[in-house]
């Protein structure tokens, strides 16, 4: 049995599970409108970007520090929008991201356990770790899903990741605390970009990577998000494929907790409001939920720069807050639709 063509104009897919809304048809031109204001906006806010901060701009300051900097904030950007995106089409819950499932708090477990035991080792090695604790955590949530009845997963889910996520906080705090590690954990969890330079960011091209994996496999993460039985029916391998999926959730995660920090709720808020405008085929709506987390991420880095000029912000308390607040705005909207 062949794989189910979903490249054609105009193709309607939808999740059965509660939880998921059913994809509406989105033709090109929606497509077409999508790209170009997330494209635009993008653009606006680079330039922007490259040109706000403290201290007198030259060539200097621009190639060392600016445009290292805003390549950092683009592809963790685009890096947690992807993850969450994928984990929201995996999982089939619109509530759920590498920040509320214990992907992105695992992820810093790791790069403890690593800082604590082998401190001279080198930063891949540490991001390995990173990335083999992040996968342990999301395979955790996953298995404690799997018990959750159908008709409460809407509510459930998110629920249990957000209490995942608690507690592997909470333990991570308590390790850091007795090692005298506290601080530096706080900058591991709380995205900022200030220290962003040339030479310190180069791992986050590894996303470019995932991002050109994922649209290559995208048709077949779109059917795996119909569920095990559509899947397998329609000729899917769909252990490999979630295998696959997750892997780069938990890839993604770990970098960009590795060279920036945690980016908390920014996996949430711009997949669904792409999701509502596009609908859930991965691969069309896929450019315009990476364009629109970097877009999303670099308002909120200018914010930062310049609420208390000269002085910086965190950015992940900017993405925290406006990203909780839309969290809430989806919860409230889900509850008003129901």
């Amino acid at each position: 049995m062949t794989l189910l063509d979903l490249r054609s104009p105009g193709v309607v897919t939808s999740s059965t599970a509660p939880g998921n809304t059913p994809a509406t048809t989105a033709g090109p031109r929606p497509a077409v409108i999508a790209w170009g204001l997330a494209a635009t906006a993008l653009v606006g806010l680079i330039a922007l970007s490259l040109v706000v901060g403290a201290g007198s701009l030259d060539d200097h300051l621009l190639w060392a520090s600016r445009v290292p900097r805003t390549v950092a904030v683009v592809l963790s950007g685009a890096a947690m929008a992807l993850g969450g995106l994928l984990m929201q089409l995996l999982v089939r819950n619109r509530f759920v991201e590498p920040s509320t499932v214990g992907t992105t708090e695992s992820a810093a477990a790791g790069l403890l356990v690593a800082t604590i035991w082998l401190p001279s080792l080198p930063v891949v090695g540490k991001m390995g770790f990173a990335v083999v604790t992040a996968l342990l955590g999301t395979a955790l949530f996953l298995r404690v899903i799997r018990s959750v009845p159908p008709q409460s997963a809407i509510v459930v889910v998110p629920l249990i990741g957000l209490m995942l996520s608690g507690v592997v906080s909470a333990a991570t705090t308590f390790v850091a605390y007795h090692f005298d590690l506290l601080q530096t954990m706080t900058m591991w969890v709380t995205g900022d970009f200030s220290g962003v330079i040339r030479g310190r960011f180069e791992l986050l091209w590894l996303v470019a990577v995932l991002l050109v994996v994922t649209y290559l496999f995208a048709d077949r993460f779109t059917v795996a998000g119909l569920g095990k039985d559509h899947a397998t029916g329609l000729g899917l391998n769909h252990r490999a494929v979630m295998a696959l999926g997750l892997g780069i959730v938990a890839v993604s995660a770990a970098v960009c907790v590795v060279v920036v920090g945690g980016l908390p709720f920014l996996g949430l808020v711009v997949p669904n409001l792409v999701s509502m405008a596009m609908g859930d085929n991965l691969r069309r709506s896929l450019p315009v939920v990476c364009l629109g987390g970097a877009a999303f991420v670099l308002a909120c880095d200018i914010l930062a720069r310049v609420l208390n000029h000269p002085y910086e912000l965190p950015v992940g308390v900017i993405v925290g807050v406006i990203g909780a607040a839309g969290f809430l705005a989806l919860l409230l909207r889900r509850k008003g639709l129901r």
